[in-house]
């Protein structure tokens, strides 16, 4: 129970940061899929997926350690792909700047994952 707590005031946080770091900013949310890089952010975003997927299994068998780095790879893959596409292709707005902050968090929850686990119970 104390799990879907934590994951849900994680999800409620992350969506009240984001739109307070939007406000800070001055950023008006734009989406990468209106630009002209709407085929390299689809093709970068399979890409990453499917090679974390592949790499899953052998991951999921091992240590809390390397599931731990495992999800901090993906999350530094993911949102600096992002960060640069928004950065190259929407151009006069600071949206990857907010992406880049969410980066630098993810990180640090990720972790720091075993100890909020071990604050639940």
């Amino acid at each position: 129970m104390g799990y879907w707590v934590f994951i849900i005031v994680l999800v409620i946080l992350v969506i009240l940061l984001e739109k307070i770091l939007n406000k800070l900013l001055g950023v008006e949310k734009k989406k990468i899929s209106e630009t002209s890089g709407k085929k390299v952010d689809q093709w970068g975003r399979g890409i990453i997926l499917v090679l974390f997927l592949c790499t899953l299994p052998f991951v999921i068998t091992k240590d809390i350690n390397v599931m731990k780095w495992y999800w901090i790879l993906y999350i530094i893959l993911l949102l600096g792909f992002q960060s640069i596409l928004e950065w190259k292709y929407l151009k006069n707005s600071k949206q990857h700047v907010t992406t880049l902050i969410f980066l630098m968090l993810g990180v640090i929850i990720m972790y720091n994952v075993e100890y909020f686990l071990k604050i639940l119970g």
